[in-house]
């Protein structure tokens, strides 16, 4: 039965968020938003903690190794892949500056973070967002449904309909995707795929 019940509590929050037009179109802006910035020759940041970070490890190799077909990389990063990086910025300026320097370091006006947290208050993420808007990077937040920090900082939001830490995290991997597949088939000019 809780594989049962695991399943549904997944299916039903992708169902609100495919009823939910507001978040639809939010999704759309988002993409919208990432391809203006490729046609203007600027890269997307993603950064986030524990699951977050592989997601937004996954989310960075979908854009720059391909997602349904085969086409030149687009530029992408994640902020939480180098080893070296963070523990000399743990170490020397701390971990709530882990991905706020690297934003100081390598982000340019008109670039893309991309800030995935499931509870929307990780410090981090915050100060890396704060980061970003004084550099005129177009900040999007990927969270959850409380009411948090990030709401009032980044640019676009896009709020999973769950609390449940594990069932946000498999609905920001599809928004990922989701988005890469927009990004990916309108710079591109293929079909549709879905």
């Amino acid at each position: 039965m809780f594989i049962e019940n695991y399943i549904q509590k997944s299916i039903e929050t992708k169902q609100k968020i495919l009823n939910d037009a507001n978040i639809l179109a939010e999704i759309q802006q988002v993409a919208s938003v990432i391809i203006s910035a490729y046609e203007n020759g600027k890269k997307v940041l993603t950064a986030g903690n524990g699951g977050s970070a592989g997601d937004a490890q996954h989310i960075a190799g979908e854009l720059v190794s391909k997602f349904f077909f085969d086409r030149p990389g687009l530029s992408a990063f994640s902020l939480a892949t180098d080893t070296s990086i963070l523990t000399a910025i743990g170490n020397d300026y701390g971990y709530e500056n882990s991905f706020s320097r690297q934003i100081q370091a390598n982000a340019n006006e008109g670039d893309v973070f991309i800030a995935i947290s499931t509870s929307g208050n990780s410090k981090n993420i915050v100060k890396a967002i704060l980061e970003a808007k004084k550099k005129n990077v177009t900040t999007v937040g990927l969270v959850g449904q409380k009411a948090c920090e990030m709401d009032n900082l980044c640019d676009y939001i896009i709020k999973v309909p769950s609390e449940s830490t594990a069932t946000i995290q498999e609905s920001h991997i599809m928004l990922g995707h989701i988005i890469c597949a927009l990004v990916e088939e309108t710079i591109f000019k293929r079909e549709k795929v879905c």
